[in-house]
């Protein structure tokens, strides 16, 4: 089963930025109908295939279907590409952070055993235990990385790169008819 997003529109300009002044197809989609289409689509399954109806109360004269579904694709590729290079980016000082903790904490212990080594007293053993905390805080980022932050980027790119491939339908909304009220005098 597909996952359906809808979003109604006056017209077809409502749906990009109207401060941006390229091409339609290259545009930055609103703000507004970027975060209604990415939070419909975190709404699914990441297994789950997904398209937009765009719902246009103006249709223009010529057929937007091709255009409009170039300007989406283009837009959430761009920010697929986006989030890639901030995912690598995370990975990268990830590294560097692991690389400086491990050689931080490594000189830690080592100044911890070689200069203190058995020293008796109170002042060694509270040196020793506090090189061995700054020693292990400084592995802090490192784990921070690996463990948590890299999460909800990876999940962001991968709805990116759906929504980047979807496809996309443009109707004519249907005006929705109003209730007719019966009064007394009319019956």
């Amino acid at each position: 089963m597909k996952g359906r997003i809808e979003l109604e529109l006056h017209g077809a300009n409502q749906l990009f930025n109207s401060m941006d002044p390229s091409p339609f197809v290259d545009r930055d989609l609103d703000g507004d109908a970027e975060e209604f289409i990415l939070n419909w689509a975190q709404e699914y399954s990441h297994r789950q295939p997904l398209s937009l109806t765009i719902h246009l109360e103006h249709m223009p004269a010529e057929d937007p279907t091709a255009w409009m579904a170039e300007a989406v694709h283009n837009f959430f590729s761009y920010r697929a590409n986006l989030n890639r290079l901030a995912f690598r980016r995370l990975m990268d000082d990830g590294r560097t952070s692991l690389m400086v903790g491990l050689a931080f904490l490594t000189g830690c212990l080592a100044i911890s055993n070689l200069v203190l080594g058995h020293t008796a007293g109170a002042w060694a053993g509270l040196v020793r235990e506090g090189l061995t905390i700054v020693g292990w805080v400084a592995m802090w980022r490192p784990v921070q990385i690996y463990l948590h932050e890299w999460w909800p980027l990876w999940r962001r790119g991968r709805v990116l790169a759906k929504l980047s491939t979807m496809p996309v339908e443009v109707v004519q909304k249907t005006p929705h008819p109003r209730p007719t009220v019966r009064t007394e005098a009319s019956t």
